[in-house]
């Protein structure tokens, strides 16, 4: 990076690969080479070769979401730290973890690699999606999203294409595999670092903890998103491995027809969101995710065969692919300058239940794995409640459906 910062009114002056877009870009495609390697094969390599059962899965989620859940230091690092070198560092970071983690097939050393890893992934992951909101406008914001959340599936469809085209033709080794993939990614922080000037946002964000009563339904929004998404995250993949007997090679067929589908799919859900709303979309994610929840338990109740899981494994991913929705519905109500210290806390937020969840929940799966389900198509009833509650038209003072009665002005 060059050492004059380039502000954001002045990036179009550039080549189109090296503004802002174009780094969001890459660095979008770049991390799911680590994490999509690691995904891919965590469920296998932890059976295989470390022996773990679902208590001990539990335990490495909860381990690789402490970072999440101490996102909010990010305030700290960035009072010495410009976000944009953060993103970077935090990309390059999650990359060599990822590179290391087939060298430790044990409990304790897959603790310490995942919690390396995480804390790379949660920090690129905050002042990423800080980045995204102070880089563009609220209006090219929805369809931009998209595209980059296709991009991040293009880059994971070709790392899952590559491991099932290769992990039995070749005999791969997971060393082999994980220290690919996270040499990769490590390669594209080098280079966001190298090509691209630091671009400067055109409002100054806090450097302190911002915690603002009328962001409250976001603050919940995230908070019951981290509490769902680590049911599916951590127990569906498993449940695939452990209850069907899936392989390495099967459980990435299945990653790659999810990221497939979400190429063509997320654009359309950002042309969706710009075009009906924040509201309308997560209300659709969140009937959806409580239908495919229940399915999941029905998986156990009714003993339906590995195609039904597998099915729904792949509507279940493309239902997430909606949750950028809760972002741009933040842009629209944020000050412009609360941006980056509400990023850092909102990842905290939620991750407060997604550190507890997952050891807990291991627990209760040793017991009932389709009362994890049920638990979660629950918590998608109680997300669907507060969807209901977003304005057509959020915006700063109309944060709510609640906000006018609240203020005193006519609905």
């Amino acid at each position: 990076m060059k050492n004059a910062p380039v502000p954001i009114a002045q990036a179009a002056s550039l080549p189109a690969w090296r503004r802002p877009i174009g780094l969001l870009t890459l660095m979008a495609a770049g991390m799911p080479l680590a994490f999509a390697t690691w995904n891919a094969l965590l469920n296998n390599f932890v059976i295989e070769a470390a022996g773990f059962d679902g208590s001990d899965i539990g335990w490495l989620q909860t381990v690789r979401e402490i970072p999440g859940f101490a996102a909010i230091g990010v305030i700290a690092v960035i009072l010495f730290v410009r976000e944009q070198t953060l993103a970077v560092i935090s990309l390059a970071l999650l990359g060599l973890a990822t590179a290391a983690t087939g060298f430790f097939p044990s409990f304790g050393g897959l603790l310490i690699t995942t919690f390396v890893g995480s804390l790379g992934f949660h920090y690129y992951e905050t002042v990423n999606q800080s980045l995204q909101l102070q880089w563009l406008s609220k209006e090219e914001a929805p369809k931009a999203l998209g595209w980059l959340l296709a991009a991040g599936s293009a880059s994971s469809l070709a790392a899952y294409a590559l491991i099932v085209g290769a992990w039995k033709t070749f005999d791969l080794s997971y060393q082999s595999v994980y220290m690919a993939g996270g040499l990769a990614t490590a390669a594209v922080a080098l280079a966001a670092w190298a090509l691209y000037p630091r671009f400067e946002a055109p409002h100054p964000q806090e450097k302190r903890m911002v915690l603002r009563r009328r962001y409250w339904l976001y603050y919940l929004l995230q908070f019951m998103a981290g509490a769902r998404r680590q049911i599916f995250v951590v127990f569906a993949a498993f449940m695939m491995v452990e209850r069907f007997g899936f392989e390495v090679h099967e459980v990435t067929a299945l990653f790659l027809i999810n990221y497939a589908a979400n190429m063509a799919f997320a654009p359309a859900v950002g042309r969706l969101i710009a075009r009906f709303g924040e509201r309308r979309a997560l209300v659709l994610e969140y009937v959806g995710l409580a239908a495919v929840f229940g399915a999941y338990a029905g998986v156990y109740f009714n003993d339906w065969p590995a195609w039904v899981a597998a099915a729904l494994y792949v509507l279940d991913h493309l239902l997430f692919a909606m949750a950028f929705a809760q972002k741009t519905y933040f842009q629209k109500i944020a000050a412009p300058g609360d941006i980056a210290p509400t990023a850092a806390v909102a990842f905290t937020i939620n991750h407060v239940a997604a550190v507890a969840l997952p050891a807990s929940l291991g627990y209760l799966w040793l017991v009932s794995p389709a009362a994890v389900f049920v638990l979660a198509a629950a918590m998608a009833c109680v997300s669907l409640g507060l969807a209901l509650l977003i304005p057509r038209h959020p915006e700063p003072g109309r944060e709510t459906v609640l906000s006018p009665r609240l203020a005193g002005a006519p609905s």
